[in-house]
């Protein structure tokens, strides 16, 4: 049974080329997701252990820390100098090296920002011995002695176009300042390699952009040759204090290397689902591959029976099939699947992403799993059809009747199919009343169940929907359209498990769409209905505004309004801590539209506070309550009056008071995420270049216009739509191999029938558009389905955000849709090119006396 199993695989090779193809692309999703990401991690580990090279204990410290009751502990900011030179004495220690770093960005001779921004980063150079950092390679001049000199990385270097001893500007957090470049270096900083830029520094002049004066934020120690790190470790402890962290270096490394991969695998995870998704559509494929084959070959299996084998026989000859076809995809899956994560990984330059060097990792888990998750799947998926052909009886093998479905066989079906739709509604109906992450889970599931009933239950709807189209395609196609709407439902079963893969890949994509859109609409009503500011700046790096930016504003010519939004948090009488924004009284109004439920913001100059309507509402306060809030930094706690209930505001925080109510500890400058810039005027190219003068031309501060704004949060809604687009694709390509499939072995099984026709007078040409309009029905058939209930899952999965996105309104993007269903029939035409080419070239007499 087993040579007759292998012996049908070969002889129908055409037939099971698109059922390989599918297991291939969804096995290849799935292990080159596990080589991409174990490649990453290992050459980022790699990286991580080798920057501790050398490296005997680490000591680390982040400032002081808080009490229980949330206040700030005494302490020192940092490392000091004294207790680096009571490390360097010990007996084991051969040097030790102070580190403080922060952001600094290099502007390129056109004034632009080198690099990602948040992965700009300035440090100081710590020389130990001979005049050299082991930390990093000079391959031009050395590292920077003097307060005016810098030194950059190799890269950075390169993009800028700078030589050692070019004039160079660089922005930290406060104004821009030029440096002499005294070396440029190569190094395995995590910063550069994520496609940032290292700047370093003088050690005095990085302490005092970083930290404070003499203090060091980590401490890296070199042992003796013959020194034991251990021992290292527990005599440095004492010396650090509570405040800092000591560990060896292979203890660091180790953890970081941990870290590493743990956060890899949220991106594992992420792209394993869309992989399986992929062979979940395969399933579909496969089954009605061997459905079909098996009804081809009723004759051949029925003499089989004949001739002595049993059921079990037939059975297992059919499974060996597939699980042939099985290992045969899967191989084939894995060996693509390494090439995609090698195409992966040098595509990742292109998004300003820099991998570090390092092998090609193919794990025992990425092979194993490519091979059984394929070969799994295809006999799964071909179980059913191997368990029907088993029960052919001998008898058959004298006619050429296909073993139909029985009436009780079609009942338990749909009434599983209904079933299981039905639990999918409910559970999808909980959860969006339910809302929140918890309310998605269950949504997940809900959709999980729906998207098989209805698999299950197509067969049964297509009947009835496919003939409300008929008449239209008789009356514009004539016989071939009558004739295509008659072979789309002939036989339910096929055309349900066809139209099913296209309906769970357009599910996905139009729920996404729906909800992308949706929220990309939301954002851009709160843009434009929230800001009345002509201009919005932030740093490049996502930290805080210098306050000498307010200042320089303030003394523009032009500006007719501007207000800095200056973070700080306070603990309640609930004994919580909560978010606020200091910001101008005399200019916000101005600058941001608060829709005011009851009182006035007018109130903000006179001490008192607005507060957003949830808050207020869950915290009992109306206009005219006073609680106590107790600011970090502030001496004793304020009783501060509501002035104002306003609409809760992406823009502000829930609570919103005077800057000059909101106190800043000694010694640390005040956050100030935002400034909001109103210009005489307003937006325009002079008056943008006006802020720009104001600010020293400065490259690490982004000026944004209301439009730059929806650009920015549009652009990244339409960048992760993109992004999953692509990754749906694969699911569809084989949505695609399905609908080829499927007519392929339709025009094989019906060569009599279309030798008929062509002897009654249906030409070619009629032929070919009959094959085509059937594949056009199907197609659009499981598009619609796939259209509507991607749209209902996106109304679901919305009223679970509603709550946390302001201006929430559902909104059905026609166009798009409208595009998805013309792609659809896009794909029945271009499936239907080679059966129907096929279907027209058929001799009629040979094709008459075909069996």
């Amino acid at each position: 049974m087993f040579r007759t199993a292998l012996r049908n695989v070969l002889a129908h090779k055409a037939r099971l080329l698109m059922t390989v193809l599918a297991v291939m692309l969804g096995v290849a999703f799935v292990s080159g997701t596990f080589v991409f990401t174990d490649t990453v991690s290992k050459a980022m580990s790699d990286q991580s252990r080798k920057s501790y090279d050398g490296v005997a204990v680490s000591v680390t410290h982040h400032g002081p820390g808080r009490a229980e009751d949330g206040t700030k502990e005494e302490g020192e900011p940092g490392i000091s100098q004294q207790t680096l030179d009571k490390i360097s004495k010990l007996g084991g220690v051969d040097s030790v090296s102070g580190r403080v770093s922060g952001f600094a960005g290099v502007a390129d001779p056109n004034g632009k920002l080198i690099g990602t921004g948040w992965a700009n980063q300035g440090a100081n150079f710590a020389p130990v011995k001979d005049g050299k950092d082991p930390r990093y390679a000079f391959t031009e001049g050395h590292g920077p002695a003097k307060a005016d000199e810098v030194a950059l990385d190799r890269a950075s270097a390169q993009a800028g176009r700078y030589s050692v001893g070019d004039r160079i500007r660089v922005a930290t957090n406060g104004p821009v300042k030029e440096y002499t470049l005294s070396g440029v270096f190569t190094t395995e900083d995590g910063a550069v390699n994520a496609g940032g830029s290292l700047v370093l520094f003088e050690a005095k002049i990085a302490q005092d952009l970083y930290l404070a004066p003499g203090y060091y934020s980590e401490l890296a120690v070199a042992a003796k040759p013959g020194a034991d790190a251990g021992k290292l470790l527990s005599e440095i402890t004492p010396i650090v204090g509570k405040d800092a962290k000591a560990e060896t270096g292979t203890a660091l490394a180790e953890r970081n290397a941990k870290d590493i991969e743990k956060g890899m695998s949220g991106m594992k995870t992420g792209l394993l689902a869309f992989g399986f998704i992929a062979l979940f559509v395969s399933i579909f494929l496969i089954y009605n591959t061997f459905t079909m084959l098996v009804a081809q070959r009723t004759k051949e299996l029925a003499l089989l029976r004949a001739v002595g084998a049993t059921r079990s026989q037939v059975r297992r000859s059919v499974l060996s099939e597939a699980l042939l076809v099985g290992v045969l995809a899967s191989a084939l899956g894995l060996a693509l699947g390494v090439l995609l994560a090698v195409g992966l990984r040098s595509g990742m330059d292109s998004f300003g992403a820099k991998i570090p060097a390092g092998p090609l990792v193919v794990s025992s888990t990425a092979v194993v799993t490519a091979i059984l998750v394929g070969v799994k799947v295809t006999v799964l998926a071909a179980w059913l059809p191997a368990r029907r052909t088993s029960k052919i009886p001998p008898v058959a093998a004298m006619g050429s009747a296909h073993l139909p479905q029985s009436a009780k066989g079609l009942v338990v079906l749909n009434s599983i199919g209904g079933v299981l739709t039905g639990i999918g509604f409910a559970l999808i109906l909980w959860g969006s009343s339910k809302g929140g992450e918890t309310g998605r889970w269950i949504i997940g599931g809900g959709a999980f169940f729906t998207l098989i009933g209805v698999a299950v239950l197509i067969p049964m709807l297509s009947r009835p929907l496919i003939a409300v189209v008929r008449p239209l395609l008789n009356r514009a196609f004539g016989v071939a359209g009558n004739l295509a709407a008659r072979n789309a439902v002939r036989n339910p079963r096929r055309t349900g498990v066809t139209a099913g893969m296209l309906t769970i890949g357009l599910t996905l994509v139009t729920g996404l769409t729906v909800l992308g859109v949706t929220v990309g609409k939301s954002v851009d009503r709160s843009t434009t209905d929230q800001i009345r500011a002509d201009y919005m700046l932030t740093m490049a790096s996502g930290g805080d505004l210098d306050p000498s930016v307010l200042t320089a504003l303030e003394k523009t010519q032009g500006v007719s309004a501007v207000s800095g939004q200056q973070s700080a948090y306070f603990k309640g009488s609930d004994g919580r801590f909560h978010s606020a924004s200091g910001v101008n009284p005399a200019a916000i109004e101005k600058l941001v539209n608060f829709k005011v439920v009851s009182g006035s913001v007018a109130g903000l100059a006179q001490g008192q506070v607005a507060v957003a309507d949830k808050t207020a509402k869950k915290a009992g306060l109306t206009v005219g309550s006073t609680f106590e809030a107790a600011f970090d930094g502030a001496p004793a706690k304020k009783t501060l009056k509501v002035a104002a209930i306003y609409e809760e505001s992406e823009l502000v925080s829930p609570y919103v008071l005077d800057v000059k109510q909101v106190p800043v500890a000694e010694g640390e400058k005040p956050q100030i995420r935002q400034v909001f810039v109103k210009m005489a005027g307003g937006e325009s190219k002079a008056n943008e270049q006006k802020v720009i003068d104001a600010l020293g031309d400065n490259p690490a501060i982004k000026i944004a216009d209301k439009q730059d704004i929806r650009n920015e949060m549009g652009g990244m809604i339409n960048m992760m739509l993109n992004l999953m687009y692509g990754l749906l694709g694969m699911a569809l390509i084989i949505s695609v191999l399905g609908v080829v499939n499927t007519l392929a072995m339709s025009v094989f099984e019906r060569t009599q029938e279309i030798g008929m026709l062509r002897a009654v007078g249906l030409n070619q040409g009629r032929v070919k558009n009959m094959i085509r309009l059937e594949a056009v029905v199907i197609s659009l058939f499981g598009a619609v389905l796939g259209v509507g209930l991607g749209t209902f899952l996106a109304w679901a999965l919305g009223r679970t955000f509603k709550s946390t996105i302001p201006n929430y309104e559902l909104v059905i993007p026609f166009d798009r849709i409208g595009v998805f269903l013309l792609l659809a029939a896009v794909v029945g035409v271009m499936a239907a090119m080679w059966p129907a080419r096929s279907a027209a070239k058929l001799n009629m007499l040979t094709a008459i006396k075909t069996d």
